[in-house]
């Protein structure tokens, strides 16, 4: 996987970069090697640039700094600016931030052998070690209180395992890890710049010189392969130091020095706008031979199977190379306008909600037979739908419960985000997927103004969500002359114990005294219509046993 590098211009430099949108190097680089920029200037261009770099919190990233004393300067000053902010701005989230630097070893031997691959932390601790200590004190006593953990100074190496493991649960949906348990940012100095991985790292800020060895490894902490949600290793490099890159990469390109960057760099914005007009150029060119104007609406407007596959195509390659574009740093005023012109947000959205509707369709019809079979059946068998490039980090069940909040709690007509909104948000994320229908069918309920809490909008949507659960399987019942409450005490048991028995379903059908043959196919039947709720029920959970009715 390659790297994304933004040298750091400060904001005063960048109108150059507006005149001189192909990137070429005359104007790119005002910054000078290892120029110094203020510590304050460097955590407000994280705190500006970090969602677009994470993909909106998706992934998390590391801080590299030049010495034990600056990282105990950047956490305090993260801490500061944050409480700023907070202060300025009400919906402002903070980072979660989190700092990580061996302790002055007093004669420690664990610490003295960590320390041997530490150099630069080595060095600090030998001055003011006083100092050091009751600052990662300090920090640790943060990390306490922010995490529920009781890990001591003494200890030392429970805490820096233990910051690893949280840097890692990132892998985890909001659901089953919550965001406050997790680190947007760890600021170190030697530690974790080489040997840690962590798929869900994806950026790394330096402020610290790198050269050599030493920077393809510190890069390298950010490039581990995951999907198409993460298509490079993002840099932010606050030192300027382009040379330095590119004498490291031609060292490490061996007899391809002279392709270095093509091999370890991804191409510049301008390339990437380039390849993102041509995915919608051929998007256009599809729905035109297909008697249809480029928009949402005309999705539902397209004949046959072959056609919607196509457009799955089609438009998978237009989002996978907007998810690229989001990660971008360094996008200056004119190439976001750009961008929004081409496919403006409210059309691509659209477009995002009618991708994931046929693509839908079209996996329900995969594995299908005999006269099921669509006549475009080889085609849709090959099709990889690629969901995870229509998910979110922020769009979950808390965030739409508090939208739902918010829309209940404002006047009609006041609405700082109407229903209809609502329901585009749902439709072009495929997190909720399973359970959109659902919140829809809530929100159908609610009238604007009512002023319903979060918990209140909570918890009236399970209410609702398992009244409606019991409705269809009550008509479920009735449609193969089951008793209802035995077909509910079925399903209860399967859903508490996550495994699916298969005497019990014989069990169900014994008062109908069916033969063994018609038993059989009864019990298929039901099955078919029985499995989809169930995984539905499961909300990604495995059900043991359910596979062999799939």
């Amino acid at each position: 996987m390659r790297f994304h590098i933004d040298y750091y211009k400060p904001e005063a430099n960048r109108q150059g970069e507006a005149d001189n949108p192909t990137g070429s190097k005359a104007k790119k680089n005002s910054a000078k090697p290892n120029q110094a920029v203020t510590q304050r200037a460097v955590v407000e261009a994280i705190l500006t640039k970090h969602d677009a770099a994470t993909s909106q919190r998706r992934f998390n990233a590391l801080l590299a700094t030049a010495s034990i004393n600056d990282a105990i300067a950047y956490y305090n000053l993260f801490k500061d600016i944050q409480t700023e902010r907070q202060a300025e701005d009400p919906d402002f989230i903070p980072l979660h931030i989190a700092c990580v630097f061996s302790p002055p070893a007093e004669g420690n031997k664990d610490v003295k052998q960590l320390q041997e691959d530490l150099l630069q932390e080595k060095a600090d601790n030998r001055q003011e070690p006083e100092k050091k200590k009751a600052a990662l004190q300090e920090i640790i006593a943060d990390y306490n209180v922010r995490y529920g953990t009781n890990h001591e100074f003494g200890e030392f190496d429970r805490y820096y395992q233990d910051v690893q493991q949280c840097i890692k649960d990132q892998k985890y949906r909001n659901s089953d890890c919550p965001r406050g348990n997790k680190i947007d940012l760890t600021i170190v100095v030697d530690m974790l710049l080489t040997g840690f991985d962590s798929q869900y790292l994806n950026t790394l800020y330096v402020d610290k010189n790198l050269k050599h060895h030493g920077l393809i490894q510190a890069l390298s902490r950010t490039n581990r392969v995951l999907n198409d949600t993460k298509p490079y290793g993002n840099i932010l490099d606050f030192r300027a130091q382009e040379k330095a890159v590119d004498e490291a990469i031609a060292l490490f390109s061996g007899e391809d020095a002279s392709r270095s960057r093509e091999i370890w760099l991804v191409d510049p914005a301008p390339k990437v706008i380039d390849k993102f007009d041509t995915a919608v150029a051929q998007l256009e060119s599809f729905m035109e031979v297909q008697g249809q104007p480029c928009t949402p609406d005309a999705v539902n407007n397209l004949k046959g199977d072959t056609a919607r596959a196509e457009f799955i195509n089609r438009f998978k390659e237009v989002q996978r190379v907007k998810t690229q574009l989001d990660q971008y740093t360094d996008l200056n005023d004119e190439q976001q306008r750009q961008i929004e012109q081409r496919l403006p947000e409210d059309q691509l959205r659209g477009f995002k909600g009618m991708y994931l509707e046929t693509a839908q369709r079209l996996k329900a019809q995969q594995g299908k037979t005999g006269i099921e079979a669509s006549d475009a059946q080889e085609t849709i068998e090959q099709l990889e739908f690629e969901l995870v490039l229509f998910s979110s980090s922020i769009i979950d069940y808390d965030y739409i419960m508090g939208l739902i909040a918010r829309y209940s709690q404002e006047k009609p007509g006041k609405e700082t985000m109407s229903r209809e909104q609502i329901i585009n948000l749902l439709a072009a994320n495929s997190n909720l997927m399973d359970e959109r229908d659902d919140i829809i069918a809530y929100i159908d309920t609610l009238e604007a103004g009512k002023g319903l809490s979060e918990e209140a909008i909570g918890n009236g949507y399970q209410t609702f969500k398992a009244h409606k659960a019991e409705d269809e399987l009550g008509a479920l019942a009735e449609r193969h002359e089951l008793a209802r409450d035995a077909l509910q005490a079925f399903v209860g048991d399967i859903r508490d114990r996550m495994i699916f028995d298969g005497e019990q379903l014989s069990d169900l059908f014994a008062p109908l005294e069916l033969g063994w043959k018609a038993r059989g196919k009864a019990e298929l039947a039901l099955m078919e219509e029985l499995v989809p709720f169930l995984k539905k029920q499961a909300g990604g959970r495995e059900i043991s046993g359910l596979a062999a009715y799939e």
